[in-house]
């Protein structure tokens, strides 16, 4: 198997709109390769967007074991956390994630999750 073209096709695939075929052809290249990260990033995003969310979590929960300071593994395993209704979980990796960068989105989504569990905003 050619990894990089597989990864070439699974890209294509996530941004077609197929996750699950994404998912389904990075699964063996993060299998072969645990410790390249872009491809785990991938396939979390993969999980993530099919409403696989247990398995997103646990691909986004060894990139941030891996790096600490990966904002967007810290954003999205926040997202994926308030997606299944976890905010509290949430709470600690939306911060982190939106001190380490200041995006938008970030601060959005530490907004949402902040106003569900009735946090003032500065606290």
């Amino acid at each position: 198997m050619d990894l990089l073209e597989e990864y070439r096709r699974a890209t294509f695939f996530f941004e077609s709109g197929d996750p699950l075929g994404a998912a389904k052809l990075l699964e063996p290249i993060v299998e072969a390769e645990p410790h390249n990260t872009a491809v785990r990033q991938l396939l979390a995003r993969a999980y993530f967007n099919s409403a696989q969310l247990t398995k997103a979590e646990e691909q986004l929960r060894t990139l941030v074991e891996h790096d600490p300071s990966d904002h967007y593994a810290h954003h999205v395993l926040g997202r994926t956390l308030e997606r299944g209704g976890r905010f509290r979980e949430a709470l600690p990796h939306l911060r982190l994630a939106a001190a380490m960068n200041q995006q938008a989105d970030y601060q959005e989504a530490l907004h949402r999750a902040e106003q569900w569990l009735g946090k003032p905003e500065n606290a």
